[in-house]
């Protein structure tokens, strides 16, 4: 089954590739690879959650934020695949890299992360299998609780 067949098959499909509001692209392609720049969980134009990333009153819960990181990985296969000429060209995932708004006393942020890994494993099967990188940090734009960017080979 290609990985386009399969992305129907969960019942999702590609979203818009967001238009960049600065300076940069939303992927590149150089060589075989692809690199994106980070994405948001973004559905619709809106962000699905705001916030840190923990267990106190008013934080974005881990389950929640595991979503958001599956909807920023969609976003990401949207602009990886755009550059890599569709869904299909991509023969495998490389490399996710995650970033968590978390919460100080917040260490779960490979779990977050998972939401992540888990669509590129059921988009692409083992070749969907990747390098990870979950890492907590302070903020993130527009108060989103994830960012991930992933680099994915083409195939020539």
């Amino acid at each position: 089954m290609s990985a386009s067949q399969r992305l129907a098959s969960l019942g999702l499909s590609l979203p818009e590739v967001a238009i960049p509001v600065g300076t940069y692209v939303p992927a590149l392609r150089h060589g075989d690879l692809v690199y994106t720049s980070g994405q948001l969980p973004f559905v619709d134009g809106t962000l699905l959650a705001t916030g840190h990333v923990g267990q106190r009153s008013g934080d974005v819960t881990p389950e929640r934020a595991m979503e958001c990181a599956r909807a920023a990985a969609l976003n990401a296969l949207a602009a990886a695949a755009q550059a890599a000429g569709g869904l299909d060209s991509i023969e495998r995932v490389v490399k996710v890299t995650g970033f968590v708004a978390s919460a100080p006393e917040f260490t779960q942020q490979p779990a977050v992360l998972n939401g992540a890994s888990a669509l590129m494993v059921d988009v692409f099967g083992e070749s969907g299998r990747h390098a990870r990188s979950a890492v907590g940090v302070a903020a993130l734009p527009l108060g989103a609780p994830v960012e991930v960017e992933i680099v994915v080979a083409v195939r020539i």
